[in-house]
């Protein structure tokens, strides 16, 4: 299951560089609230990293640049590498939310949450780009397999 989570995380890592490639080609034509979700998505994944790692967080809503959102991607990656090798699946974090309230979930229900989280937010960007037409880049997982 490691490998999976492996995978997955290193498709998630492959697409955010390449859409963030996109977005500051066509930086001239994207519009302004692209960069706030693309940032909260990249701050979310650090987040989640930060509670596993006992570091310290970004804020949720924190708005980088695109070269600085390809950086954090990248430093993300790297720590959920880590994350899956230094931890098991099954390991129970416990963490506080940006509210403070306390709760324990495993290591793989948190995973899988990065991984959906960033999923979804991905795709509101894509049809962002469509919509100020911008043709986005075509980042089904199975595509990234073939």
């Amino acid at each position: 299951m490691k490998a999976f989570f492996e995978d997955i995380f290193e498709y998630h890592h492959h697409f955010n560089q390449k859409l963030a490639d996109l977005c500051i080609e066509q930086s001239h034509k994207i519009p302004d609230h692209i960069i706030p979700l693309f940032s909260h998505n990249i701050n979310a994944h650090q987040i989640w990293n930060s509670r596993i790692l006992k570091t310290k967080a970004l804020g949720v809503h924190k708005v980088h640049t695109l070269e600085k959102c390809k950086q954090l991607d990248q430093e993300n990656y790297q720590d959920t590498l880590n994350i899956l090798s230094q931890f098991e699946l099954s390991a129970i974090i416990s963490y506080r939310t940006s509210k403070g309230k306390e709760f324990n979930n495993t290591m793989q229900q948190i995973l899988f949450h990065v991984a959906n989280h960033t999923t979804h937010h991905r795709g509101q960007i894509i049809w962002e780009l469509r919509q100020n037409g911008i043709e986005p880049i075509v980042t089904d997982y199975i595509f990234y397999k073939r």
